[in-house]
């Protein structure tokens, strides 16, 4: 699957999003290891604290599913661009440490990155190892 393919389905994922108090449409998608497609939207709740953001929303519905690698994600929003938050970020690196990360405007306009890019000297499951030695 290319990039524009992935964005378009982020973008489908992004008229799904149940945001009656903030107004601002997420969508995500994201490709597993094994080329399964998983898409979310952002859920919002009154009182916030349960509100659950596209990404976390396509990762876990993975996850969920069985498949906790993942290759590539595609995000988008009403802001131009629009960024995963910083949790979001962290449960990206943990699934998706090596995966792109396409924050897109539209299926043409789109800039890739790499967690390390977006969350430099983040934590992992390895830092949990070096602690136990």
């Amino acid at each position: 699957m290319d990039s524009r393919e992935l964005i378009k389905k982020a973008l489908e994922a992004k008229e799904k999003a149940y945001v009656p108090y903030s107004h601002f449409h997420v969508g995500a998608a994201l490709l597993t290891e094994d080329d399964t497609i998983y898409t979310g939207c952002n859920i919002e709740i009154a009182s916030y604290s349960p509100t659950l953001c596209a990404e976390r929303t396509a990762i876990f519905k993975a996850i969920s599913e069985g498949h906790t690698k993942i290759k590539t994600i595609a995000v988008v929003g009403d802001s131009t661009p629009t960024y995963p938050c910083g949790v979001c970020r962290q449960v990206i690196r943990e699934f998706g440490k090596d995966a792109k990360i396409l924050i897109a405007n539209s299926e043409d306009d789109y800039k890739e990155y790499t967690i390390d890019e977006l969350l430099p000297h983040s934590f992992g499951p390895e830092d949990l190892d070096n602690a136990k030695k």
